[in-house]
């Protein structure tokens, strides 16, 4: 291990210890994450992804930052990417088990609210089916064009500002590994049952785990940018 995966180590324990030593922190941190949504949904997003977007730099590249990566405009991307996430959650958490009660499952919404059963993981696969159908690969692409963006400008902060070349950059995308890979493999093989653990997971819950699976992300983004 070099010097600077230490220090990576170190940030991760630094975030993540006083929540585990210190009870009146973490009642601290449930208050607020209840009272305070989509705040803290912008925050855990930025943190953590951008840790997971590092992690996969260093797996590519063999560091965690260089020139032109743009750590800070990537952090606020995520972070309004996280919101958006949030909505999406949101919405088809309460809407796919209406659309399974409108098609004939009557107990859906009160299998959610329940303890785990058979149902309780038809209903959670649903979601994940549906979010990860119709809400995931425009987030994926547009996440592409973010981050094709940001390296444009040389990963300055002045590409939060920057008005993005959307023609220019989804022409040029690499559509052979955005669908071959991101799309057919990742999702069905990945995001579908992780979500699904997501979705059976108690509400309060589920917004900081999909921001922990932001580090899978940044793995997985990492193999795809080596894949030829």
């Amino acid at each position: 291990m070099r010097k600077s995966d230490y220090l990576f180590l170190l940030v991760v324990v630094i975030l993540f210890l006083p929540f585990l030593l210190s009870p009146e922190l973490y009642a601290g941190y449930k208050a607020f994450n209840a009272a305070h949504g989509m705040v803290m949904s912008f925050l855990k997003f930025a943190i953590l992804s951008m840790l997971g977007e590092c992690l996969g730099l260093r797996i590519s590249t063999g560091v965690y930052n260089r020139a032109g990566f743009g750590i800070i405009p990537r952090m606020v991307i995520w972070g309004i990417l996280g919101i958006g996430i949030n909505m999406a959650m949101i919405i088809f958490s309460k809407g796919v088990p209406q659309l399974l009660v409108y098609m004939g499952m009557t107990n859906a919404v009160e299998a959610m609210s329940g303890s785990f059963s058979l149902d309780k993981f038809w209903v959670a696969l649903c979601i994940s089916l549906g979010m990860n159908g119709i809400f995931a690969p425009v987030f994926m692409t547009f996440h592409k064009i973010t981050d094709t963006h940001i390296l444009q400008c040389g990963g300055s902060v002045k590409s939060l500002l920057t008005p993005i070349p959307m023609t220019q950059i989804i022409t040029h995308l690499n559509w052979d590994v955005q669908w071959n890979f991101v799309f057919k493999k990742t999702i069905p093989f990945f995001w579908v049952p992780a979500h699904t653990i997501t979705f059976l997971l108690p509400e309060e819950a589920r917004v900081l785990f999909a921001a922990l699976l932001g580090v899978v992300l940044g793995i997985l983004l990492a193999v795809a940018a080596r894949k030829k």
